[in-house]
């Protein structure tokens, strides 16, 4: 299963991918967990201890490794270079594992869809490209800000976008936006998840502008306990436990429903409906 998630900045995606990731290695499944952004957190969430992060490094500034896949250094002017690097060794030699949880620092793509004519661009959609035929693996994607690590020559292999949604209009309109982004590289399956609910208030405000979500996530004091704390959320919070499992359950009904060519059913509205 490969889920991309993301949302507008702080709205809780890397929660959301950190709480997946733990809830379905706990259901014994094989994950592999990828942080996507320039400034990565995922590491955090899931309370990798320093001296294991410190092994981590975005893919994406490893200029060395840039140049000997491609054949040219990231900045140059004027080069040749491949535009297929061989990538496959890259997800197990440049991962750590964490109770159960493989964890890759991928870093950005700089420009959406069609993206930039760079070595660098080169590698990463490579690397991106071979994650997703990792076989028997839950693949979960923190996003940056909208689908840059996503192409028309991808998509298919993704089964779902997850946007994470609070209960204000900012965030809705932003994943409004990434719907647009991700509807123009042909992806229509979406999925909204609401996040930070406060009470039924917050739900119905949701509900009203995109219509049923996938879940949600409870408004939790816990899980800022858990950062300052450096413990997962995932071991903290036995709400956002419970709200994770549940919506972790209703993706592998969607995704069986899609992978058995059954009629998917509409798991949101305007900002996440399958159309």
């Amino acid at each position: 299963m490969k889920i991309a998630i993301g949302g507008k900045g702080g709205a809780g995606k890397t929660t959301l991918c950190a709480l997946l990731a733990e809830t379905y290695s706990e259901m014994g499944r094989r994950v592999l967990a990828v942080d996507t952004d320039p400034s990565p957190s995922l590491a955090q969430a899931l309370a990798v201890p320093d001296h294991v992060r410190s092994a981590l490094h975005p893919i994406a500034e490893m200029d060395d490794l840039i140049e000997d896949r491609t054949g040219a250094r990231p900045g140059a002017t004027g080069s040749f270079f491949t535009l297929n690097p061989h990538v496959d060794d890259l997800p197990d030699r440049f991962s750590v594992v964490h109770r159960g949880i493989r964890l890759l620092e991928m870093g950005r793509v700089e420009s959406g869809g069609s993206g930039c004519i760079c070595p660098e661009s080169a590698l990463l959609r490579a690397l991106f490209a071979q994650l997703l035929y990792r076989p028997d693996e839950v693949l979960l994607l923190d996003m940056y800000a909208g689908v840059e690590h996503l192409s028309r020559s991808t998509v298919d292999f993704v089964d779902a976008l997850v946007v994470v949604i609070e209960p204000t209009r900012r965030s809705l309109s932003v994943a409004a936006q990434i719907e647009t982004m991700a509807g123009d590289i042909g992806l229509n399956r979406i999925w909204p998840v609401g996040n930070r609910i406060r009470n039924k208030e917050d739900q119905e405000f949701l509900e009203g502008a995109v219509g049923p979500l996938l879940g949600y996530l409870p408004d939790d004091a816990t899980a800022i306990d858990a950062d300052r704390n450096r413990t997962p959320i995932y071991q903290a919070s036995p709400l956002l436990r419970a709200a994770t499992a549940a919506i972790a359950g209703e993706l592998d009904r969607l995704v069986r429903s899609e992978q058995d060519d059954a009629p998917l059913p509409t798991a949101g509205g305007s900002a996440g409906a399958e159309q």
